[in-house]
């Protein structure tokens, strides 16, 4: 269901969110959670993977 896919996603987007911010990387070396826009991305992209199939 595309609602169930867009829960995953933004759920995803914030985990990635809140991870570049309390995890992060302090020397900006890290490419994907020096840079929130990125980190947000990738895990809303992640979530959505995780959805699933159906």
């Amino acid at each position: 269901m595309i609602v169930t896919k867009i829960a995953f996603a933004l759920g995803g987007a914030v985990l990635g969110l809140a991870y570049q911010r309390f995890v992060g990387c302090r020397t900006g070396s890290c490419p994907i959670t020096s840079n929130p826009y990125i980190s947000t991305l990738y895990g809303g992209v992640l979530g959505y993977l995780m959805s699933g199939n159906g």
